[in-house]
């Protein structure tokens, strides 16, 4: 049990987000995921790889002698004696009945290294919060929009009752009333944000917008004067509002209730790693809720990717592959 704790707390020191257990044909593969990117950090025969989905199955309250079907448990990890933080576990059999497991870190948001790449895009995200309405939030998996949001929202929080409403809670934070989806007591986005509402809190963030349901609270709640931030699956930021129209949002909702729209990435700098964003607001938004052909990444995200570029801040290869997003 000593080597696994001490892969955890060595993917724990090196900010992963994500530690993957998995099956690779006759044993199985360790994959630390740190700022968006996987890489094998330790290989384990087919019996070591068990006993340690094993061991966090047991910690995490999770039935043991389920192998196939999905499973997600919790637990409290505790790094030293003074320092502790939540853990998400998540179990599938493959078809072969070989049982993987991903192991999410929930750090809290002092924790958590953060750098905006141009810091005259964050002076502009945090204007728009200050107008109410709905921001959206858009990008890969690990570039970072639930820290953009809670950066954000912390801000806010001095003066105002921020609250979460999310599946599952992926940052700890004090300052905020966090609420957590749990289908299996009947309390998804939908119940959660109408209760919500009845806390009268100023702000909202929702961990993701994927019916249409949800999408259509989160508009009334920005029309009714609240400032909502939500992620939503997009690959680009003109992208989100087909989505939102895509989920059942109409136009005329768009144009009163969206206030901006936030697409991201975490690029990988010769020095550590940044956000850059892509920001549609103001007239530039209402031309792409009124649909007027435009595809892809916008004139302002494209150069400063060149200036990056030229700056040498990134690689050919990173310039060529975030040029569309």
């Amino acid at each position: 049990m000593e080597k696994f704790r001490k892969l955890v707390n060595k993917a724990i020191g090196n900010r992963s987000s994500d530690l993957f257990i998995l099956p690779y044909q006759n044993h199985y593969r360790i994959l630390a995921c740190v700022q968006g990117k996987k890489s094998v950090v330790e290989e384990l025969s087919a019996d070591e790889g068990q006993q340690m989905i094993a061991y966090f199955k047991y910690r995490g309250n999770m039935i043991m002698s389920e192998h196939r079907r999905p499973q997600i448990g919790a637990l409290k990890w505790q790094i030293n004696r003074d320092e502790a933080i939540d853990v998400r576990l998540s179990t599938v059999g493959n078809y072969r009945a070989q049982e993987s497991m991903v192991i999410r870190f929930i750090y809290p948001l002092k924790d958590i290294d953060y750098r905006v790449n141009r810091p005259e895009q964050w002076e502009m995200i945090t204007k728009l919060t200050r107008s109410r309405g709905l921001i959206l939030f858009a990008g890969p998996m690990g570039s970072g929009k639930t820290t953009t949001m809670y950066r954000l929202a912390k801000e806010l929080a001095r003066e105002e009752l921020v609250m979460t409403i999310e599946d599952p809670v992926e940052i700890e934070e004090a300052a905020f009333l966090q609420l957590q989806v749990n289908d299996k007591a009947a309390m998804g986005y939908q119940e959660l944000l109408k209760v919500g509402l009845r806390h009268r809190p100023d702000d909202f963030i929702i961990g993701e917008i994927r019916d249409p349901q949800t999408a259509k609270l989160a508009i009334q709640a920005a029309l009714s004067g609240h400032l909502v931030l939500a992620t939503v699956h997009a690959t680009n930021a003109y992208g989100v509002v087909a989505r939102m129209q895509q989920l059942g949002v109409e136009k005329y909702y768009l144009h009163h209730g969206l206030t901006g729209i936030c697409y991201q990435r975490l690029l990988p700098l010769r020095e550590g790693s940044a956000v850059l964003f892509d920001v549609l607001s103001g007239k530039e938004l209402s031309t792409v809720i009124e649909g007027q052909g435009m595809r892809g990444m916008s004139n302002a995200w494209q150069q400063r990717l060149k200036k990056l570029r030229e700056e040498e801040k990134i690689s050919v290869a990173n310039y060529e592959k975030l040029k569309n997003g």
